[in-house]
């Protein structure tokens, strides 16, 4: 499913040279087939530049939301070959996040927050089950490793009687030389597409 990509993408990556984006990006080409492979929060991605697609490898029932292709053909092409800091910010922390992340582009943490409302043990066990790694903030936090240079953490805490259940999502501070604020919503929306989501399978 590639609605969401605009064939440019595509044409940009297509230009480029294969062995750079696998220097950057550590995903790996098929030099006959021309596509790359790319692993992504454990599934694998297929992206035919010449052909104007994605393909999932990875049978899972659950789907990405449509952005969430976006997110991965940006990937490739803008990837820089940086480590993770292991340091935590949030999108209003990003340049000019206070004001693009509102509105339309508010990052949907209530999907997770109206999911679980107080039951932190049914949180912990969705973040478990997508490999989540547990971090000692909030109420309770996982960390999760979208590619191999993208972490995020996503943070929740129960609701009492003066305050709502709340949700939170931080980025390593590195994601700035990665994604623009328009990808790195569309990555913040599956990421809270999946967590609010049913398990399956």
């Amino acid at each position: 499913m590639t609605n969401s990509v605009d064939m440019i993408y595509f044409q940009e990556l297509g230009e480029q040279d294969p062995k750079d984006v696998c220097r950057r990006t550590l995903c790996k080409y098929d030099d006959e087939n021309k596509f790359y492979t790319l692993s992504v929060w454990g599934d694998e991605y297929a992206v035919y530049p010449h052909e104007f697609k994605i393909d999932r490898i990875t049978n899972n029932f659950q789907s990405p939301h449509d952005l969430f292709y976006l997110f991965i053909i940006y990937y490739l092409l803008k990837s820089k070959e940086i480590e993770i800091s292991n340091e935590w910010i949030s999108e209003k922390d990003i340049p000019g996040g206070v004001t693009f992340f509102r509105g339309p582009h508010k990052i949907p943490t209530h999907l997770i927050s109206n999911k679980y409302s107080n039951n932190i043990k049914e949180f912990r066990k969705r973040c478990e089950q997508l490999h989540g790694i547990p971090l000692d903030m909030a109420d309770a936090a996982y960390s999760f490793k979208i590619t191999s240079h993208i972490s995020v953490a996503v943070l929740y805490w129960a609701g009492d009687d003066d305050f709502p259940p709340e949700s939170k999502i931080l980025y390593d501070k590195t994601i700035t030389e990665h994604l623009a604020s328009d990808i790195l919503f569309a990555l913040a929306v599956e990421i809270c597409k999946k967590i609010g989501s049913q398990h399956v399978g």
